[in-house]
């Protein structure tokens, strides 16, 4: 008995090893690889016809606006207004009648000054991959400027090199790390299965007819 429990507890901590290697190597090529494709600073960044705003909830359980959101329309705006790109792409969560995430999006960027017809939503942007997939193969853009954090948009440019995509991305405001410290540690989880995704050639959960811009 004794002999197994052992056993088992090398088989485990040699599993354990193993998963903290590969998450440890997939966190590192997604941020070595996209490094040099985001911008800081609004003088240095391309035009793009097309900024790709991904999603985010507007509230956090608390009630309180949700500063990962507020960062993400105030960078988007900044760029639009700055003429870095000429459209909005929302890219977001719409999975009930009750959760919106485009729509309090768009609602926010015209309050800011964009122009209604220059915002166009996408209501299947259920995940990151989703997103970036559905931009190329729904809205034919492949030029796009991707709007985010930068532990977010590091993923996303992942995404979008992996699909032949020409993307760069502009980082928005980031959180504190300790604020968003769970947040950081959730996200290289997600970098395994985004890598995971992309290996089994995932797809969106829905495509639809093409939708041109501009």
């Amino acid at each position: 008995m004794l002999i197994k429990l052992r056993r088992l507890a090398r088989w485990t901590l040699m599993l354990l090893f193993a998963t903290t290697v590969v998450i440890f190597l997939t966190d590192y090529w997604v941020r070595a690889s996209t490094r040099q494709q985001m911008y800081e600073e609004l003088q240095s960044i391309p035009h793009r016809k097309t900024g790709l705003l991904l999603g985010t909830s507007k509230f956090l359980g608390n009630g309180l606006v949700n500063r990962y959101y507020q960062y993400r329309i105030d960078a988007a705006v900044a760029l639009f207004k700055a003429g870095k790109i000429d459209y909005i792409l929302v890219s977001g969560d719409n999975g009930t009648s009750y959760y919106n995430e485009p729509e309090a999006m768009q609602e926010d960027l015209i309050t800011a000054g964009v122009a209604p017809d220059r915002i166009v939503l996408d209501y299947a942007g259920f995940r990151t991959l989703d997103s970036i997939l559905r931009c190329r193969n729904v809205f034919g853009e492949h030029d796009i400027t991707i709007i985010s954090q930068p532990f977010h948009n590091a993923r996303a440019l992942f995404i979008a090199n992996q699909s032949n995509m020409q993307a760069i991305a502009f980082n928005a405001r980031d959180v504190s790390r300790k604020a968003g410290m769970q947040v950081l540690m959730r996200e290289k989880l997600a970098r395994v299965k985004m890598l995971l995704d992309l290996m089994f050639g995932k797809d969106p959960k829905f495509y639809g007819p093409r939708i041109t811009i501009g």
